[in-house]
């Protein structure tokens, strides 16, 4: 196919009133090319004085000398408190003293924080400054962007300020992200190949609106630079942490009470009866816990929280620890091939840390939760007066608790010997051995019982999901 000769020019037969006449097209004509570059320049030029870049003096680990962290962040408000806030990750300024922290504005103005908030469990900071002439971002919502929109990442990679990458939103829900030696447990992270680099963290991603939709993180690397995978918090979770350190000081987080099976693949699921490897699947419930108290069981899958649809276990954390303490909230679970709807009511993640920290009365045993058993570590005085030899070891059955799926199978004075030919010999070593065997739903346990004058081994199969059932 032909193309006139005005829409198509050759650099090799280009002369020079050819080339005046293509610079005065170029500056009058428009075209969608240009009218999305102007764009992005309008966003670079309305954003790029609310992004800041952060030094950090950290003092080694030992006392030993110091060390330099930088990092990046954007000056934004709350309805939470008056003023202004630079947000950037939690790792930028971990435990630096406030004076050791340097913010340097656009202007070229060097600025210290009044407060640094942090919350390691997100890895967000909120800093506090006392400065009013500057310029805040605005937030976006996250949740309205999709894989394939444009974004900006801003901030100051390699120490060089107000740089601004071009790219995509390539991916949502990104978890199970190993974040250095900080365990983040709230992770929803946008995926994006706009070049992120050391330094950006803490810097904003801009929408093509112009407003804050992430809080630059991390990167996936081979080489200690942008291989095309930057991470970044997501602005409905970062903008909620934020409101929450500025109201609270601290982040409230809720929490249901249960443990779940991180190992829930397609195999399980099958066994289940589900097509699928969707959901959490419940390993343990606690007693006088928010799951207990609605009814939830060993073995059930959380299909839906609250109008939520979960893909997995780190993806129901994340929505369990967001949500609001005290809310009453419909879940939709999985149990004996049904589904069907419970009503539990959350409480604060708090509480669980008080739970766990409780001195554990040995004398009246230690409630195994998945078993459904109460035990006592086997001493040799114990053997002895179990008619067993005094080097026997294990775990002494103090009590067969009321809806066990061993009750029957076990009873008081039974010694559990081992689960799924694992040696058990104190709770440390049922915890591993459960933990090992918690994709099975069936487990082989080895009891040595006294009957009569007489000691005898004998195998018992326990199969966990009979208490799932509806009764």
């Amino acid at each position: 196919m032909w193309l006139p000769v005005n829409r198509t020019v050759h650099a090799q037969n280009l002369d020079g009133a050819t080339a005046e006449r293509i610079y005065r097209e170029l500056s009058t004509e428009g075209s969608s090319l240009q009218d999305g570059s102007t764009l992005l320049a309008k966003i670079a030029a309305v954003t790029t004085p609310s992004v800041v870049h952060i030094q950090c003096e950290k003092r080694v680990q030992g006392g030993r000398g110091k060390e330099e962290e930088t990092g990046s962040g954007v000056i934004l408000t709350s309805s939470k408190a008056s003023g202004y806030f630079v947000v950037t990750n939690c790792h930028v300024v971990d435990k630096t003293p406030v004076d050791s922290i340097s913010i340097s504005l656009y202007d070229g103005r060097v600025i210290q924080p009044e407060r640094v908030y942090t919350d390691a469990e997100s890895d967000i900071a909120v800093l506090k400054i006392g400065t009013t002439n500057v310029t805040a971002a605005k937030w976006g919502d996250s949740r309205k962007v999709d894989i394939g929109h444009m974004v900006l990442a801003m901030g100051s990679p390699f120490g060089l300020s107000r740089s601004v990458t071009l790219g995509i939103i390539s991916a949502r829900g990104r978890r199970k992200l190993q974040l250095g030696r900080t365990e983040v447990i709230n992770q929803d992270f946008l995926q994006t190949d706009a070049a992120i680099n050391p330094g950006n963290s803490g810097g904003p991603l801009i929408d093509l609106q112009g407003r804050v939709i992430g809080i630059n993180t991390a990167i996936a690397t081979s080489s200690g630079g942008n291989d095309g995978i930057g991470f970044s918090i997501p602005s409905y979770l970062a903008q909620r942490v934020m409101d929450q350190l500025l109201e609270h000081g601290v982040v409230p987080r809720a929490w249901i009470g249960v443990k779940l099976d991180e190992h829930f693949d397609i195999k399980v699921a099958n066994k289940l009866k589900l097509d699928r490897a969707m959901g959490a699947r419940v390993n343990e419930v606690y007693e006088n816990s928010p799951a207990s108290r609605a009814g939830l069981q060993l073995g059930d899958v959380v299909l839906n929280f609250d109008g939520f649809d979960v893909q997995d276990h780190d993806h129901l954390i994340n929505l369990v620890s967001l949500s609001p303490i005290g809310k009453q909230i419909r879940m939709s679970v999985w149990r004996a091939q049904k589904k069907m709807t419970l009503s539990i009511v959350l409480a604060d993640r708090s509480d669980l840390r008080k739970t766990s920290e409780a001195p554990v009365q040995q004398g009246r045993g230690v409630p195994v939760r998945p078993m459904g058993l109460i035990v006592h570590p086997l001493d040799g005085d114990l053997a002895e007066q179990l008619g067993h030899q005094r080097t026997s070891r294990g775990l002494l059955v103090l009590k067969v608790e009321r809806g066990s799926t061993l009750s029957g199978d076990l009873e008081a004075y039974d010694v559990l010997e081992a689960v799924g030919r694992t040696p058990v010999a104190s709770l440390e070593d049922l915890s591993q051995a459960l933990e090992q065997n918690s994709h099975s739903e069936s487990v082989i346990l080895k009891i040595h019982r006294t009957a009569q004058s007489e000691a005898k081994n004998q195998l018992v199969i326990w199969h966990k999901w009979i208490a799932s059932r509806p009764q």
